[in-house]
């Protein structure tokens, strides 16, 4: 689900960094962001049928259709009112570092309500709003769901401004599927980083970040400037070279950057604390199948027919509302939501780009969060064995809530586990990121791009503002913008970037 391709405001945040590099990329739009498969309960004995149309009348439409009580629609409508508020608050401002001091004084001069906007929902999680303005249980599930399905926690633990985000952008500038597969945006960024001077290196393994003592070598940062003795001054590399660099920039997660690329023996105590307030979320199993089209689609029509026939939510006030949409969640039972295996996730991009497998088939990617340690203590053969029977019963579990007749469609098949996701991707434990281990204070306790090591800085789900496609691009800009100012390629008043550094340390630490 790309969120980022549209071409208003300022939050399309993908297109931006194309274009600033000199590229642009072909998408289809999605109708839909999320088909949801929900459970039966007293009040929809038949489960919960609901889609998150593209444009928001109608999935508020959607809403009151599926929740009934008029106190229950109207407490969810301003639960998603509010995250408007955040949206159109960060929609109106130019997103940069949040740790340039000079930056954010500049962009409340001219955007002051958006900044005050967005500074009182710094605090406050997405289940504080749920809970205040939804009182029915099931349609706070359905939030818990809307936040786990990209955060992979709760409402409760999701902060609010990410919430408004994902939330508004799906309907603002829209879920937008790149022609050719989503690695053609890596690919672009390549391109044109390499036709601007840049050189990238493909299967180059970086073994640790080099350092030097702080106070030997001059430091460019005065964001970085804190008690740690060492500074980062290049990279060493499998093949025995080391690159050195005015900056290292980690997109590694943090437990990798901090007790792998450098050793435990150099970590620095904020990166201890960050350890106490976050964990590992889980990785995913993944099923990737190539699927006859006639048998699954034949499926999907005869499962609207039997759900039409048991009195299921059907909106037929939609023309498109019969056709089968790209992206899916299963959940058959709201307390194992956050269970490993508890909640499937299905996309079907072929529905939107044909180019992506050939005639009369469909790409079916299903997959769900699990954890490594499931895992790691099988023999290779149990392994393999474990491999298919775990996907058996997830093609099983996707053919009953949903997808009629798909285990007759199946083509051929492959199946990941999470140490595909360690080893292909090079993550601790092949995890989707960090996730909190308490109930967060909204975004408060988020690292920032900056560490406590001079001269490195980290990028992607690791930091401000965390998980999601539009969050990581948010840190990118934000991590580009904190370089250039301490490199000297951007102005800065290092008066206040030194006391807004430990300013934002003391909060980050006392959350």
């Amino acid at each position: 689900m790309m969120f980022g391709l549209g071409h208003r405001g300022t939050t399309n945040l993908i297109t931006r960094a194309l274009a600033a590099v000199g590229k642009k990329i072909e998408t289809v739009p999605d109708p839909t962001q999320i088909h949801y498969h929900l459970p039966s309960s007293p009040k929809h004995p038949n489960g919960l049928e609901i889609k998150v149309w593209r444009k928001y009348e109608d999935f508020v439409d959607e809403l009151k259709a599926v929740f009934t009580q008029e106190s229950t629609s109207k407490g969810l409508q301003r639960f998603y009112d509010e995250c408007w508020r955040v949206f159109n608050s960060l929609n109106s401002l130019e997103l940069k570092s949040l740790e340039e001091p000079r930056y954010l004084l500049g962009e409340f001069a001219k955007h002051p309500l958006a900044c005050l906007t967005l500074a009182s929902f710094l605090p406050t999680n997405a289940g504080d709003l749920s809970n205040k303005w939804v009182d029915d249980e099931e349609a706070r599930g359905f939030v818990d769901v809307e936040c786990f399905c990209w955060s992979t926690v709760s409402a409760a633990m999701t902060p609010m401004i990410n919430a408004g985000m994902v939330f508004c952008d799906r309907h603002y500038g829209g879920i937008n599927y790149p022609v050719g597969g989503t690695g053609v945006l890596a690919e672009l960024l390549a391109e044109g980083v390499e036709e601007r001077g840049g050189v990238i290196e493909y299967g180059c393994r970086v073994t640790g970040i080099e350092t030097s003592s702080s106070s030997s070598e001059a430091s460019t940062s005065t964001a970085s400037s804190t008690s740690s003795p060492l500074r980062a001054v290049g990279v060493r590399t499998a093949d025995g070279r080391t690159l050195r660099a005015k900056s290292i920039i980690s997109n590694a997660t943090r437990w990798d950057t901090f007790g792998r690329l450098l050793p435990e023996t150099k970590v620095p105590k904020e990166e201890i604390e960050f350890r106490d307030r976050y964990k590992k979320s889980p990785s995913f199993l993944s099923i990737h199948m190539r699927v006859d089209a006639e048998t699954l689609l034949r499926g999907h029509r005869e499962g609207i027919k039997g759900k039409t026939r048991k009195g299921a939510h059907v909106n037929n006030s939609k023309l498109d509302d019969e056709e089968l949409q790209c992206h899916h969640i299963v959940l058959e039972s709201w307390q194992q939501m956050e269970d490993p295996r508890g909640t499937l996730f299905v996309s079907i991009p072929s529905l939107l780009d044909r180019s992506l497998c050939p005639e009369g088939s469909h790409v079916f990617h299903a997959f769900t969060p699990d954890w490594v340690d499931a895992w790691t203590k099988l023999t290779p053969e149990e392994y393999e064995l474990e491999k298919e029977r775990v996907a058996d019963e997830i093609v099983a579990r996707l053919e009953a809530a949903a997808f009629p007749l798909l285990s007759k469609s199946i083509i051929s098949r492959e199946v990941g586990t999470p140490k595909t996701h360690r080893r292909f991707l090079n993550r601790a434990d092949g995890s989707y990121g960090p996730i909190p281990s308490r109930k967060p204070t909204g975004m408060l306790g988020m690292p920032m791009n900056t560490t406590a090591v001079p001269g490195l800085y980290c990028v992607g789900d690791s930091t401000f503002p965390g998980q999601g496609v539009n969050a990581v691009v948010f840190s990118g800009f934000g991590c580009a913008h904190r370089v250039l100012a301490d490199q000297g390629k951007l102005p800065v008043v290092p008066v206040l970037d030194g006391a807004f550094r430990k300013a934002l340390n003391a909060v980050r630490g006392a959350v």
